[in-house]
């Protein structure tokens, strides 16, 4: 049986599959995937080894599928592959740079390959070096780069020749934090500002949370869920209080909700109150407890579900697969 999801709210597909699997061996990377994706940012989240690399491969045309079929900006991969890469920037996991040629070659060269004219590509990878903040390097072998630096340049060699859409895998990988958070910004600012419709993968659910329009979650290379992100992150119906003082007043805080009639637990240094019947004025019941403990109240806010909640779902098992 083929489980659906679409993650479009766009008005217009870039990708659809129906019943894709790959088997290596009897490993089963994919298994009966069947996705619509739309324009924006999509996040293709999941575990290392649940098929979100697999499936960015067959859809480039580099893996031929066991079965199933699958379409890219109006292609069949069974006969477009050519036409697909065309149109289609690539920016792989691994790393793959030549060290002893500089970025502004290297995306030249890059351009050129996707049938840029020469002076046509000289002047794409002068702006996409700019607008990935390699600008001033440009001209550096790529070997003395830092990762960060080289993440970016695998960034702009994807972008050079213009794509209509582009395959970002784990573009965050083996960054420090403010580099993450640098290059997050730059997969949204590549979505939303120039307008060229993105599938990033990564494994950290958070970071894909904060970015993406819609999000795609693979689980031993089956769907588990697909949709807009903000169809994962609603309201929950529950609150997240935060008092004033360390571990202890927490949970005194939190006995005394508990006596009070409000399930609720320790969340890290907050306290998750669980949805009240309806009509409990669970607000007032939080800032009287607070004022009786003489606690000092922090704040008071929705809690929401988060894209981890899905692989927490009663039912849900871990499985394996392959990259």
């Amino acid at each position: 049986m083929s489980v659906t999801g679409t993650a479009t709210t766009a008005t217009s597909t870039v990708l659809e599959s129906s019943g894709l699997t790959k088997h290596f061996g009897q490993v089963r990377a994919l298994e009966d995937l069947t996705i619509t994706v739309g324009e924006g940012v999509t996040g293709l989240v999941g575990a290392n080894g649940a098929g979100k690399s697999t499936l960015i491969k067959i859809l480039l045309g580099l893996l031929e599928p066991t079965s199933g079929r699958a379409t890219v900006l109006g292609h069949d991969i069974a006969g477009g592959a050519a036409q697909i890469r065309q149109q289609v920037g690539y920016m792989p996991e691994h790393d793959c740079l030549p060290p002893d040629v500089s970025a502004s070659d290297f995306v030249v060269h890059m351009g050129r390959m996707s049938g840029l004219p020469a002076s046509v590509a000289r002047e794409r990878a002068a702006d996409v070096l700019r607008h990935v903040g390699l600008d001033e390097e440009r001209y550096r072998q790529m070997g003395g780069y830092s990762t960060g630096m080289k993440q970016r340049a695998k960034l702009a060699q994807a972008l050079v020749h213009d794509p209509r859409l582009i395959f970002l895998d784990e573009p965050t990988n083996g960054l420090d934090p403010a580099a993450r958070v640098d290059m997050l910004h730059l997969v949204q600012r590549i979505g939303r500002d120039f307008g060229i419709a993105v599938l990033v993968t990564s494994h950290l659910l958070g970071e894909l949370e904060r970015i993406s329009d819609h999000v795609v979650v693979l689980d031993g290379g089956r769907l588990l869920r697909s949709s807009a992100t903000s169809d994962f992150v609603e309201q929950t119906g529950g609150l997240l209080v935060e008092v004033l003082g360390g571990d202890t007043e927490r949970d005194r805080f939190g006995e005394a909700l508990a006596a009070a009639g409000l399930p609720c637990r320790p969340r890290g240094p907050l306290v998750a109150v669980d949805p009240p019947p309806p009509g409990v004025a669970v607000h007032d019941i939080v800032r009287d407890t607070a004022a009786d403990l003489d606690l000092g109240l922090v704040r008071i806010q929705p809690d929401r579900a988060h894209l981890e909640d899905v692989f927490l779902q009663p039912g849900h098992k871990p499985t394996g697969g392959a990259a």
